[in-house]
Parts: C-alpha cells; sequence; structure tokens
C-alpha cells in the first residue's frame, strides 16, 4: 500500500549509502534510518497508537528524533514536535488540546512530566539525546519489518502549533501533500542532488529543520552533517566537508563576527539558504563581501510552508525573497477590503497552492476567518511585489515577533508581566536585534514604586521559555494610545528601536 509521503521522500534512498555524518564521527545510512523506523512503528502500534492518532514530541534533536517522525507517517499517525524549550505549564495546553495518543519527552523530564501525561490520558514514553529512553529499549525486542499504512495525499502527517495574537496557540494541519509537494519543489528549484551534503545545525521541532532541511534531504537522496545545534566553531570545523547550509539570520551574522569565516573556507560551498526571520540587507551585502556568494532567501511560514525563493541561477536580490514557488500563487491587497493592489503597493500578503495547510485543529471558525472565499490564505505580513516581479516582506500586521527564528507572540508574555506584583499593565514588543533578528522587550507601567525589573525577570523565568523571555524590561509612565484605547506598539518600536545596538 502507498503511503504517499513517507514513500515520497524515500524515493531515492539508497540504503548502503551514508545518509548522516554524526559529531561523535559516526555514521547512520539510509538503511538504519528505515529499519529503525519499522522497528518504532511496531513499538507505537504495541502502545495503542492508531491511524490519525496524535504523537506529541519534546525530545532533543537525534537521528531517533527522525525515525520516531517516520514511524508515525508508517503508522499513519499525527506527529507534533515541540520545541524543547517549553516549561510544564506550556506543554500541558498542547497535550490537551491535541487530544494526545502518546506524549513523548527526553529522559530526564519523565519524573517532572508523568503527571501531566497522566492527566490528559497521554501514555508517556521517553527518548534521550544519545538513543537511550523507554522507546528504543523497546525497540530492541521488536521486529523491524512493518506493513506500512496506507495514507493519501489528503490525510494529515503533521500538526505544528504556530503563534497568534490572541492567548491561544494554533494547531496548523500539515497534510502528506502539503510537506511532499513542498519538499519536491524545493529539491528541483534548489537543485539538490544525491551528491550534496547539507551543514545541518537546525531545531527539528520547526519547520525549518524538519520540513526543510530534513525533507529536502531525504527527497534528493543527499546527505547531512547532523549536529545538535549552530555554533561559530561547528560551523568552521564542518563546512569543509559540507556543499549546502541553511540558517537562520543568526548564523550568518555570527559566521561574519569571526576571522576565520573566510572565502578559503568555503570555496567549495555552493548554496548559502536563510529563512525564518528577515535576513538584513546589510548581512546580505557584508556575505558577499567576504566569501563571493550570495545568500538565497527564502520565504515560509507554519501555515504555508514554503512559498516564494530567491532564485537559485539568477539573480538573489537583497531585501527579497523572490519569486512564488511553482504552482504557488500569491498575491498583494487591501486588508480591509481585500482587493487586489497594483505592483509596488503595500498590502496584506494572500497565498494560495499545494504548499496550504489544511485548517487549524478544532478551530474552524479561525480556519474560515483567515481564508478568501476564493481559497487565499490571508498571512498576516505586509508585502509588496517590486518593479521587478521580486515578493519584499515589509512587515506584520500582527504583532508576531520572531527573534532566532522562532516565532513569539506578545499576548502570552504580557498576561504574566501584569500579574506581578508593581505592574500596572505592559507591552511587549520586538525591536532590532544584531544576533537575534529582534530582541524582546518588555515596556511596564509601574503602579508603585516599588517595581523592581530584576525581581520580575526572576519571577517569569521558569514559566515560559526561555527564547520568548524579555532581554531587556524597561519602565515608563505611560503606554502610547490612539483614540480609541488601543496602545500604539509601532510607537514603541521606533522609541526603543536602538535599544540593543546600544548594549551590544
Amino acid at each position: 500500500m502507498k503511503n504517499h509521503l513517507f514513500d515520497g521522500l524515500l524515493s531515492n534512498a539508497n540504503r548502503q549509502k551514508t545518509l548522516a555524518y554524526l559529531e561523535d564521527g559516526s555514521e547512520q545510512a539510509y538503511g538504519a534510518l528505515i529499519s529503525l523506523s519499522g522497528r518504532l512503528a511496531n513499538v507505537l502500534v504495541d502502545i495503542g497508537v492508531t491511524a490519525n492518532g496524535r504523537v506529541v514530541a519534546q525530545v532533543p534533536k537525534s537521528m531517533e528524533t527522525i525515525a520516531l517522525y517516520l514511524a508515525c507517517l508508517r503508522v499513519g499517525a499525527v506527529f507534533l514536535p515541540l520545541n524543547t524549550a517549553y516549561t510544564a505549564h506550556e506543554l500541558e495546553y498542547f497535550i490537551s488540546d491535541a487530544g494526545a495518543a502518546v506524549f513523548i519527552c527526553s529522559p530526564t523530564q519523565e519524573k517532572a512530566l508523568a503527571s501531566i501525561a497522566a492527566k490528559n490520558g497521554a501514555i508517556l514514553e521517553t527518548l534521550g539525546e544519545s538513543g537511550d529512553g523507554s522507546l528504543i529499549e523497546k525497540c530492541k525486542t521488536a521486529p523491524e519489518h512493518f506493513a506500512t499504512v496506507h495514507r493519501a495525499p489528503s490525510d494529515l502527517a503533521a500538526i505544528l502549533y504556530t503563534s497568534g495574537t490572541t492567548g491561544r496557540s494554533k494547531g496548523a494541519m500539515l497534510t502528506h501533500d502539503n510537506l511532499l509537494s513542498n519538499a519536491m519543489s524545493l529539491v528541483n528549484l534548489w537543485q539538490f542532488t544525491d551528491r550534496d551534503i547539507l551543514f545541518h545545525a537546525l531545531p527539528l521541532f520547526h519547520l525549518h529543520g524538519l520540513f526543510v532541511a530534513t525533507h529536502v534531504t531525504l527527497c534528493a537522496g543527499g546527505a547531512m552533517v547532523f549536529v545538535p545545534s549552530f555554533s561559530v566553531e561547528r560551523a568552521l570545523t564542518h563546512l569543509p566537508n559540507c556543499t549546502a547550509m541553511m540558517g537562520v539570520p543568526t548564523f550568518y551574522t555570527r559566521l561574519l563576527n569571526e576571522p576565520r569565516f573566510t572565502k578559503d573556507l568555503v570555496l567549495h560551498m555552493r548554496l548559502f539558504i536563510s529563512g525564518s526571520a528577515p535576513l538584513h540587507k546589510d548581512t546580505h551585502i557584508q556575505f558577499e563581501q567576504r566569501t563571493g556568494q550570495r545568500i538565497l532567501e527564502r520565504y515560509g511560514m507554519t501555515e504555508t510552508n514554503m512559498t516564494a525563493s530567491n532564485p537559485y541561477d539568477a539573480h538573489r536580490k537583497a531585501g527579497t525573497v523572490g519569486f512564488p514557488l511553482p504552482g504557488v500563487q500569491i498575491r498583494v491587497c487591501d486588508p480591509e477590503s481585500g482587493k487586489e493592489l497594483p505592483q509596488g503597493k503595500i498590502g496584506g500578503l494572500e497565498v494560495r497552492g499545494p504548499n496550504l495547510f489544511k485548517g487549524y485543529w478544532n478551530m474552524p471558525e479561525k480556519t474560515a476567518e483567515d481564508h478568501r472565499d476564493d481559497g487565499y490564505f490571508i498571512t498576516g505580513d505586509l508585502a509588496c511585489i517590486d518593479s521587478d516581479g521580486y515578493l519584499q516582506i515589509v512587515g506584520r500586521s500582527k504583532d508576531l515577533i520572531i527573534s532566532g527564528g522562532y516565532n513569539i507572540y506578545p499576548k502570552e508574555i504580557e498576561i504574566l508581566l501584569d500579574e506581578q506584583s508593581g505592574v500596572l499593565e505592559s507591552a511587549v514588543i520586538g525591536v532590532p536585534h544584531p544576533d537575534f533578528g529582534e530582541g524582546v522587550v518588555g515596556v511596564l507601567v509601574a503602579s508603585d514604586k516599588s517595581l523592581c525589573t530584576d525581581r520580575v525577570a526572576e519571577d517569569i523565568r521558569y514559566k515560559i521559555a526561555r527564547f520568548k523571555q524579555p532581554k531587556e524590561l524597561v519602565v515608563v509612565s505611560e503606554l502610547p494610545r490612539n483614540t480609541m484605547g488601543k496602545v500604539q506598539k509601532n510607537s514603541l518600536r521606533q522609541q526603543f528601536k536602538n535599544l540593543f545596538q546600544k548594549a551590544i
């Protein structure tokens, strides 16, 4: 029986070929990954996972994590990877909202999270970064042969939770064809082959690391240098053995700050790709001056996968994200009327195509609200199409913050800040940061003179993931508002736009 995504991802796999070069010097072949996915699929079925069952995983980056994802596809289950920085308080919402059949965490977190899994009726299993944990232990006696379940292109493959402007995170439902069609387009567009070796330093809980970097590698039958996370030292060590790199702007700014990162070091590299956050034009220019290569910037979001990309074999225009992928349609519209705007005018970006998600999990009203009657998705990003036809993202109509490639929505942080003693009200904004693209700033209004920003920072430290925590807390006498009483965050962003330039 055909499993649309699993079969498609591995259609060019040579079982004897090396897929991953690991940091400890070992290698893993395609065949080993496929065998492990079969064992894990048998384990998942044995513990009660069925087709369409949700498997929620907050686990470290490892090849076993990729095998787990493939096992979910083979069972016909729905994979839900979660940021490893999420706290127990945050995890409970995702496990409950998804109706998780199984929750998988690191062995080090098993005791802390057992009660949450039990409370929500989810079976608890573990998977560690070194291949330890209960799942791998059970694999030792599980057969590697598994009769992969039939899945059609329209069947659900994954749910990724994405931020928004309200207090409830939304689960974007991604189908087998959403993911496979996008991966195949990228392989062709970026000219990946089985000779490529990708420097893979991205997390696997994010669209970029799993559904772009890993999918493209698998579809092409290529290989990757697979490291736990990005560091300049890792990049300097491994880039000489690679042909391509995918990263967020932070990776590139850190490399440019290192004198040892030279043109000679990357002379053999054919492609550097940046995404997940806007790449500053200066970074683009400096990178070309240093290496002689132009970074290829692309654009996507959780709900749309990859939407646009600068061309591989034509001009890559700094400050733009290029053209829509084959089969993908975009338009720039007046946000109020929905009327398409002339070229060069700024408006709301809307997208339609095979890359577009199925809808928000258990949120039919929100799904309908964010779609036009003709099937276009309202992204919430402000954009324009320039005179050369390149798409330029100029801002966001929503208050979403993207820091280090991660989406952060302010309301969640504002709720926590407003609960703190001595805080009358708060506004959370993102302002330019030389390393992270945007840095989170909490702007506070004090209710009395006892307000201490250090104490506030400490009080919220264990309640939200580290990447969401404000890098600075500042106190103002009042928040700027319009005549309707709405806080003017644009004014705050302007006021504090140089905050991190001065601090770093």
